[in-house]
């Protein structure tokens, strides 16, 4: 199991360095591949601070954060593999939340929790649809490798950011 505590969340995040931080094709490439695949308009890398889900990567959404407050991937983030929601407005947990009934209207919510090697759930990859969808287990594995390959992207990241250590 992976921690979801918001203090572990927030020094992890604060070790890669990547909140704030400008796009980068990378993590834009894994965006568009997971739009494709699941042939979903919206696709996303969200990141949790304390206050907000920030957008690392985007397609098909025009703002980079929104509060957490009605944040789906609060809910991914506590899951052991993905969450998987065909229709969000059959779904208890989320068929009041403001971004079912009104913009961005989801119906369809497939995310993966975005776990550092730490075991520190950071936030989601996440693909989204405003019609109801079902996905198979090719496109959930799909959707796993590039949860993977976003978490050895923020590896790398932090290795060419993190200064070596003196052998003195």
């Amino acid at each position: 199991m992976h921690s979801t505590s918001p203090s572990d969340r927030a020094r992890e995040l604060a070790g890669y360095k990547i909140l704030n931080t400008p796009p980068e094709q990378a993590y834009d490439n894994i965006t568009e591949l997971a739009s494709k695949i699941f042939d979903c308009p919206i696709a996303l890398i969200v990141l949790l601070d304390e206050h907000r889900q920030w957008y690392r990567s985007r397609v098909g959404m025009d703002v980079s954060e929104n509060p957490l407050d009605h944040a789906f991937c609060t809910h991914t983030i506590l899951e052991p593999d993905m969450l998987v929601v065909p229709d969000a407005t059959q779904d208890a947990r989320f068929a009041e939340n403001p971004f079912v009934t009104s913009g961005p209207q989801i119906r369809f919510y497939a995310g993966v929790p975005l776990v550092s090697p730490r075991g520190i759930a950071l936030g989601s990859l996440c693909v989204i649809d405003r019609k109801p969808h079902q996905i198979n287990e090719a496109q959930a594995e799909f959707l796993r490798t590039l949860g993977r390959e976003v978490i050895e992207l923020f590896e790398r990241r932090h290795q060419r950011e993190t200064p070596p250590a003196d052998p003195a």
